[in-house]
């Protein structure tokens, strides 16, 4: 789906969304959030879920950017707590050209220890010029 859509809008919505999110979460306070910054960049975000004030391991998010401090990847892992480890879940990259951004979602696949894109789940979005 291919629409015409301002770089401030992208970002304001995806805030907005952020903070509804956030919001939602510690109102029910069954999550707590940490995120790490570094140069100013968001580069990771772990949640713990809260159990009778016990905080257990349950989502990291790991961010990278390009050398013009734009999100290029977003990676979500999940805590197995059988295993005691991290486990891979899905991706999104983004790449960027002149007036668009395109958005491309993977999903883990154990067997093949990569990610795999998921097809028809690639968005394209066109920046208005300012």
């Amino acid at each position: 789906m291919k629409a015409k859509v301002s770089l401030k809008k992208l970002f304001v919505s995806t805030l907005f969304l952020t903070l509804g999110v956030s919001a939602f979460a510690f109102q029910n306070n069954d999550f707590v959030y940490n995120s790490k910054e570094v140069n100013g960049l968001k580069v990771s975000q772990s949640v713990y879920k809260n159990n009778n004030n016990l905080l257990t391991n349950y989502l990291e998010y790991h961010y990278k950017y390009d050398d013009q401090k734009r999100l290029i990847e977003n990676e979500t892992v999940c805590w197995d707590e059988n295993l005691k480890t991290w486990k891979k879940v899905m991706c999104v990259r983004y790449t960027y050209s002149d007036n668009q951004v395109t958005t491309n979602y993977y999903k883990w696949n154990d067997h093949k220890g990569r990610y795999i894109k998921e097809n028809g789940k690639t968005t394209t979005m066109y920046i208005a010029a300012k």
